[in-house]
């Protein structure tokens, strides 16, 4: 028996959320509804405006957030990444802990430097705008891998955000690596629709001869494939991927099983914060995948979970909460 059902690699942020209006954005020139990669001063001339403002903290990354729910399914996770020797690095540290994960952050001296902070902006329409400060995690590269974890995993899950640092571009290579040598089944996430317009090459170094299976969203896999219809997404991902998961926001997603396309339909509900929607979807389908669920199987409780998370703030969902997914 593999002693973690999913080993995932990603950048370690603390993620600070924020409830602002479009109005606000457009002052302080946020562009909504992406992720952007910002610099010190920038991140911390954000943070010195929104210090007035109520703001909701947890140790986050869209990898961690994937894991994290892995975890509070039931199943063994582990998750390497990097922070500093700071505060926010230490806890980072304990809410991965106290979140059920293992990593290598128990076992390796943490540097000196800023841990890496989301700046999470929620809009009334309940969209999510990230401004992403790397700090001390855009340095993460292969000494923060575990090479026995890996090869001791059932999956290992690829963060797309990675791609952006060339360092941890090669460390996502390397893993993936590791994980075909030893027979773990690989998976990754295209991330963000930035991510694939300006990094694509990068990311198709990642997904190299091929991955057991991906994530994106539409915007991300319309991009990946260059065309504007999901058709060509889906013939696209099949030259990247034995199987695929395509979410569609509020007309649900599909899923390639290696055979056949599977559609989910979405579960309606009143959204209020979209943020971890897509890392929740990958944490309960790849639950699902290491614990005997069909593809079928995997993508409703997938459907359940992402559904869930947006009547929330925040990205993710008390254990309790989430275990209770996976009754009747």
């Amino acid at each position: 028996m593999s002693n973690y059902h999913v080993y995932g690699i990603g950048n370690a942020l603390v993620d600070m959320e924020y409830e602002i209006s479009p109005e606000v954005m457009t002052q302080m020139q946020i562009e909504k509804g992406v992720m952007t990669l910002i610099e010190e001063d920038r991140h911390h001339s954000l943070l010195e405006q929104f210090s007035d403002r109520p703001c909701k903290k947890s140790c986050g990354g869209s990898a961690a957030n994937t894991i994290i729910a892995v975890s509070q399914f039931g199943g063994r996770g582990f998750y390497s990444c990097k922070v500093a020797h700071d505060e926010t690095g230490t806890f980072y540290l304990e809410d991965l802990l106290r979140n059920g994960v293992e990593t290598n952050l128990q076992h390796q001296t943490r540097l000196e430097g800023v841990t890496g902070k989301c700046l999470v902006f929620v809009t009334p329409d309940a969209d999510r705008t990230m401004n992403t400060y790397l700090g001390i995690t855009g340095s993460f590269g292969t000494t923060e891998l575990v090479p026995d974890a890996i090869a001791a995993s059932e999956y290992l899950y690829i963060e797309g955000y990675l791609v952006s640092s060339p360092t941890g571009q090669a460390a996502a290579i390397k893993a993936r690596e590791i994980a075909s040598q030893s027979g773990v089944k690989t998976t990754l996430s295209l991330s963000d629709i930035n991510m694939v317009k300006f990094f694509k090459p990068g990311l198709l170094d990642m997904i190299g001869p091929g991955l057991d299976f991906m994530f994106a969203n539409e915007s991300e896999a319309l991009a990946m494939a260059e065309t504007d219809t999901i058709d060509g997404a889906v013939a696209h991902l099949k030259t990247l991927a034995k199987r695929f998961a395509i979410t569609l926001g509020a007309k649900g997603s599909i899923i390639f099983d290696g055979e056949k396309l599977i559609e989910i339909p979405a579960i309606s509900v009143q959204a209020i914060d979209t943020v971890g929607a897509g890392d929740m979807y990958a944490g309960a389908f790849l639950y699902g995948m290491s614990h005997g669920m069909s593809d079928a199987e995997a993508g409703q409780l997938a459907a359940k979970a992402a559904a869930r998370i947006v009547t929330t703030y925040g990205p993710r969902l008390s254990k309790e909460v989430t275990r209770s997914l996976l009754e009747g």
